[in-house]
């Protein structure tokens, strides 16, 4: 959530850092703004407005500002409305000290009165304005004592006394040509290009400069400068900080000719199973090899259950990854919303191994709860997408997805690139608890293998016929997503699509658990989503299919309007329901990876129709790196 972007270098500033911002919308936002200064120039210019960047930009045209620095910030609101006054930058008393500042201050009220009593104003609801006072204010202390500090020093002096969560962009026009940036929470990086350097709150806002990444610490400090870059912790002391090459093109980040981002991103899943897959399986030998873990075989062999924390759709991936390492490996899972695991006294210890699940590596719900777990003495290993990403850097081990940057705010890519992750490793855990045998784990591999040219049949073929049904049910107020079994998350996941794009009410249900409740909201104007596919290979998938025939009677005998999800070939559902989806053949673990593309599908063409902001949902982001 929000956008940083700051700049030094020979370029003109402010297309840089709208630029720069422009790229980061996909992490919601609900109002923009830009300081720039130069050394010609005793105060920092400042432009801003609320709504979307667009409206800043017309400003700009309006007014325009010209400087050597800067720094430009989209914000999604904590604290006050979305107004121009509450929109970053915000300044000092003096206005020559700005700050923009991802997170929330959770002592800023204690702050503001301390601040108040010693004279500061404030024209603002945030929290964030009192982070420019109290560096206003440290700066008067020391000079007042006749030992004037650098902005740096103020800013650590500063960072020490904040509580909560924050990534913060300083600039002061005293000391022209220098950002300063630190991160506790929050992600922060910083770029490092020919003559020029970039701070961001992430890799795309930057990627179309520079491919080489610093990616900061909690309780790091950077100084960028015409000079180069230093760092330091909170306490001043210098440190070092890798500089990473990041391996995505620019152009993965576009639209490509699609609509939407979203639109691209379901159609590039095939790409992204088959890159989560590349270079980590033999066909020969049928074992695994996840090369990131610092762990051992032996000692992920030793974990005696699994406890798993996610959120969002990283959750509903979790839960289906529940089903594919306990059937394959055997062994307990928990699945916990990572947002509530240290909330409820969890029991986890050495025995245990944690999994976290983040597309973006930077969720604080996420992290929090990885804390916990290495607090308690559990490993863990992070599922994530972005190399480098501190879930990863806390980890004792990562698989990355490598789906590519996804700009969509419903995700879509990264949910079938990690429910590959999972199974992976599951496969792993399995034939390293001697669960499975060679032959048993090539017939996965290969059966895996077949997964994208399936999805690409899916896309091609079925699109057209979610094209046409959201055409029919664009108007429905709610609806019912059911699924048995593994189906089940699929289901939640398919819910959470259609209402996080098209704001229509939609619920995911075990389809046992018709009878308890949900049948009361049956009707004709209900549409009834459900997971009917079958392993014919399997006699588990087989009996909860007959089951699942059950609940769709149910449906049809109150006259819900039923559209299944169901395997090619099933000439006997075709007589039992409105509509159905049809989809390849798959064993059962892996049906979730095909089954999930209708249902994005279908949410995407009723969130067009209904005239949605389908890349940028209302009140939502991307990374949500505040509790």
């Amino acid at each position: 959530m929000c956008g940083i972007v700051g700049y030094i270098g020979p370029k003109k500033v402010v297309p840089v850092i709208v630029e720069g911002l422009r790229r980061l919308e996909y992490r919601g936002y609900d109002s923009a703004g830009i300081a720039v200064g130069s050394a010609k120039c005793s105060q920092l210019q400042v432009s801003r407005a609320s709504g979307k960047l667009a409206n800043l930009e017309q400003i700009l045209r309006e007014h325009p500002l010209e400087g050597t620095f800067g720094i430009g910030h989209t914000r999604w609101a904590t604290h006050g409305r979305p107004t121009e006054e509450n929109a970053h930058p915000h300044r000092d008393c003096t206005g020559r000290i700005v700050v923009v500042h991802n997170g929330i201050v959770e002592n800023y009220l204690e702050l503001k009165r301390e601040l108040a009593a010693q004279g500061h104003k404030f024209v603002t609801e945030t929290d964030t304005e009192i982070i420019a006072h109290l560096i206003e204010q440290i700066q008067k202390e020391a000079e007042g004592e006749g030992e004037p500090v650098a902005l740096e020093e103020a800013v650590r002096r500063a960072a020490q006394r904040l509580t909560g969560a924050f990534a913060l962009g300083v600039l002061s026009a005293a000391e022209p040509d220098k950002i300063v940036a630190a991160r506790l929470g929050p992600p922060v990086i910083i770029g490092q290009g020919e003559g020029e350097y970039f701070v961001a709150s992430d890799v795309p806002g930057i990627l179309h400069h520079t491919r080489d990444i610093y990616f900061l610490a909690d309780g790091d400090l950077a100084i960028l400068t015409r000079n180069g870059i230093a760092f330091t912790d909170f306490d001043g002391k210098p440190i070092e900080r890798t500089l990473t090459r990041i391996q995505w093109d620019p152009i993965q980040a576009e639209k490509g000719g699609y609509k939407h981002f979203m639109l691209k991103e379901i159609w590039e899943q095939p790409r992204a199973v088959t890159d989560t897959t590349l270079g980590r399986v033999s066909l020969d030998s049928g074992k695994v090899f996840l090369g990131e873990m610092e762990m051992g075989d032996e000692e992920l062999a030793r974990a005696q259950s699994i406890n798993i924390a996610a959120c969002g759709t990283s959750w509903h991936a979790a839960l289906t990854g529940k089903y594919m390492i306990e059937r394959l490996a055997r062994l307990p899972v928990d699945v916990d919303y990572a947002s509530e695991y240290r909330y409820r006294d969890p029991i986890a210890g050495p025995d245990a191994l944690g999994l976290l699940i983040t597309q973006s590596g930077e969720t604080a719900d996420t992290l929090a709860a990885q804390r916990e777990m290495k607090a308690l003495g559990s490993k863990t290993v992070a599922i994530c997408n972005v190399v480098g990403a501190m879930v990863a850097r806390e980890a004792h081990g990562a698989i990355y997805t490598h789906a590519g940057p996804e700009i969509g705010v419903a995700s879509t890519k990264a949910f079938t690139s990690q429910l590959t992750a999972l199974f992976l490793l599951a496969l792993k855990l399995g034939q390293l608890r001697g669960r499975l045998d060679q032959a048993q784990s090539v017939e996965l591999i290969e059966e895996l293998g077949r997964i994208p040219t399936k999805i690409e049949e899916v896309l091609r073929t079925r699109s057209p016929q979610c094209e046409e049904l959201a055409r029919e049910f664009a108007h429905a107020r709610d609806f019912l997503y059911l699924g048995r079994g593994i189906h089940f998350p699929i289901a939640l996941e398919g819910a959470l699509k259609l209402k996080e794009i098209s704001y229509i009410h939609a619920e995911g249900y075990p389809a046992g658990e018709m009878k308890h409740g949900p049948n009361a909201l049956i009707d004709e104007t209900l549409p009834v989503v459900v997971l009917t596919t079958r392993d014919h290979t399997d006699p588990a998938s087989k009996l909860r299919y007959e089951k699942t025939l059950s609940n769709i009677r149910e449906v049809t005998a109150r006259s819900g309007r039923v559209i299944a999800v169901a395997t090619e070939g099933d000439s006997l559902i075709a007589g039992l329901v409105e509509h159905v989806i049809s989809i390849p053949q798959a064993p059962e673990l892996l049906a979730p990876l095909i089954e999930i593309v209708p249902l994005q599908l279908l949410a995407y063409y009723i969130a067009v129709r209904r005239g949605c902001d389908v890349d940028q949902p209302r009140n939502l982001a991307k990374s949500v790196t505040v509790e």
